[in-house]
């Protein structure tokens, strides 16, 4: 598969945010700019061992030049997150991707609602340095286990964001634990939700705002569903419109696979339909759509490849 072109950067602070996360400052090795970004951007990071993982920007851009990311020690992790935890020191210099951005901010939103569970805090937390920097409406929900467990505690200790801030602690004091169902019950007009945590907070927050228009929530992933099933399914037929050919793909093939077998190269990274590296423009329409990064009216003219198929005996693709 094709890799997208990759940028070394200094590991310059490791800091330890709670028992389970540290967090990353990243920035050029001889101090020049890195790439801009929007908030709700992420990396992909390349580390020791051969692992790459996707990690969120944690900072607003007009919070510093360094990019910032939080990491969670998974239980029994032998993969990514325990090789940034042993195996990556200050000072080291690593391979990241330029930032991507699949979870934006709304920009026509009236108000923005940001639920942010554990480490899904940190897209949230630059979103809301971004909103309270331009004066947006927003309201900045964080869930935690406790205190101890919260991440980037001191950014939310900034003042600017104080008015916008609700702390739920699942052993904090119960009178003001937020209540999904009751916070979700009304959408104010014009408002977006953004979610990001752990999967059974994720399915918590759909099941509570059920009943959003799809276009109004936006969510990103660490993994996807437990029940979203294989990429497998029954054959179909790619037509490439700009090449004017056309690819079968098989039943037990992805998109992106089919393509490389012919030749043409899709960037992908992870491959579950969360990251957006392999997203191309294309008969949405037409299109099964299996991913967990693009909203509804995106997915009218763009197609996740490393997971979505047709709905019927061909998809057109713009390549």
């Amino acid at each position: 598969m094709s890799l997208e072109r990759t940028l070394t950067v200094r590991v310059e602070r490791i800091a330890r945010q709670t028992p389970e996360i540290l967090s990353f400052e990243l920035a050029h090795p001889w101090g020049r700019p890195l790439p801009g970004y929007e908030a709700g951007a992420h990396i992909d990071v390349h580390m020791p061992g051969g692992f790459s993982r996707q990690y969120s920007l944690a900072r607003a851009p007009s919070q510093g030049g360094a990019y910032l990311i939080g990491v969670k020690r998974e239980a029994g992790s032998r993969g990514g997150s325990a090789s940034m935890h042993e195996r990556v020191r200050e000072g080291d210099l690593i391979a990241i991707s330029a930032p991507r951005n699949t979870f934006p901010l709304c920009a026509e939103a009236a108000h923005h609602l940001l639920l942010a569970g554990g480490i899904g805090m940190t897209p949230l937390l630059a979103m809301a340095q971004a909103l309270a920097a331009r004066g947006a409406s927003f309201t900045f929900c964080v869930f935690a286990r406790s205190e101890e467990h919260i991440a980037f505690a001191d950014a939310l200790r900034d003042p600017a964001l104080a008015p916008h801030l609700r702390l739920h602690l699942d052993q904090g004091d119960a009178s003001r634990r937020i209540d999904l169902r009751a916070l979700l019950a009304e959408r104010s007009p014009g408002a977006q939700l953004y979610v990001c945590g752990p999967g059974g907070f994720m399915q918590a927050v759909r099941e509570a705002a059920s009943h959003w228009p799809e276009d109004a929530l936006h969510a990103e992933y660490f993994a996807a569903p437990t029940d979203a099933g294989s990429a497998a399914g029954l054959p179909f037929t790619l037509t490439l419109a700009r090449r004017g050919i056309r690819v079968p793909v098989a039943a037990d093939q992805t998109a992106v696979d089919a393509l490389h077998d012919v030749g043409i190269d899709i960037p992908v990274s992870c491959q579950q339909g969360l990251c957006g590296t392999c997203v191309v423009e294309g008969d949405g329409a037409a299109a099964e759509h299996r991913d967990f990064c693009l909203t509804g009216s995106e997915r009218q003219h763009r197609i996740a490849l490393c997971c979505s198929r047709a709905r019927g005996a061909e998809l057109e693709l713009q390549l």
